[in-house]
């Protein structure tokens, strides 16, 4: 471990070191303890503070396209960041046939999100309700979310779909894998664009962000709903009138109950 460290300072300068392994460090650290400590303290928090109720017309396009979008980047970073290429190479996969969905693939579910997430930052901004609504936390996730993703989006673009092309696997991915096993190269993501580097930054911060905002509700989703028995509801048997001041007759209460 001592050795791996030297070699590490020995080919990365003091700034390399603060932006690659301390702040994504730091960034992950306070993921988890904020998780922790969030969960202890703030259960009541717990929850994506739905707006629907104050607006529903511009939700009820929004949501799916950001959330959708979302799941389909979010798989495709877990492919192209954690999973090697000689692995998809080993299972028949080219690096051709790989980075050609992968782009194509990639700027669908970017184009989404996007679009996705533009609807709901529009009816928070428009919407004087919601707006007066808005935390401090919701005040610092929409701008580092929507950075993190018109980042990526525009590295993609740039490189990728208009560019001549950048194999981010071989650099920034070497980077990602060596942070969680405990052996960060940071000369692995140095030499990458710009563009690539911004994003690697910004949504490290938003991992350092997350416990502290809406984004905890993703621990919570309602995949028991998926699975729960219908709710059926029917009347019982006629109950016997009783009989008012008026003459009148009227049923019991409680006529109807669910099971």
């Amino acid at each position: 471990m001592n050795a791996s460290v030297s070699s590490v300072a020995a080919a990365a300068s003091g700034a390399d070191l603060l932006l690659w392994v301390a702040v994504p460090y730091i960034c992950l650290a306070v993921f988890v303890v904020g998780h922790v400590w969030r969960y202890r303290q703030d259960q009541f928090g717990w929850t994506s503070r739905t707006t629907q109720l104050l607006e529903h017309r511009w939700l009820r396009w929004g949501s799916p396209l950001f959330h959708v979008g979302a799941f389909m980047v979010i798989a495709g970073h877990v492919v192209g960041l954690a999973i090697p290429d000689s692995w998809t190479e080993a299972v028949g996969i080219s690096e051709h046939a790989y980075h050609t969905t992968a782009v194509w693939a990639g700027s669908v579910a970017g184009v989404a999100m996007v679009v996705g997430l533009g609807m709901l930052c529009a009816r928070r901004l428009l919407t004087r309700r919601i707006r007066l609504g808005t935390d401090r936390s919701d005040k610092l996730l929409f701008p580092l979310l929507s950075a993190t993703v018109l980042l990526g989006i525009t590295a993609t673009a740039a490189h990728n779909v208009f560019g001549a092309g950048y194999d981010y696997r071989s650099t920034v991915s070497v980077w990602f894998r060596g942070l969680f096993v405990l052996q960060p190269q940071p000369e692995a993501i140095t030499g990458a664009p710009l563009l690539f580097q911004l994003h690697a930054l910004s949504a490290f911060l938003l991992f350092a962000a997350w416990p502290f905002t809406r984004l905890v509700h993703v621990w919570s989703a309602p995949i028991g709903y998926l699975a729960r028995p219908y709710l059926v509801y029917r009347r019982r048997t006629a109950p016997a009138a009783t009989p008012t001041s008026a003459g009148r007759t009227r049923p019991t209460p409680g006529s109807r109950r669910a099971t």
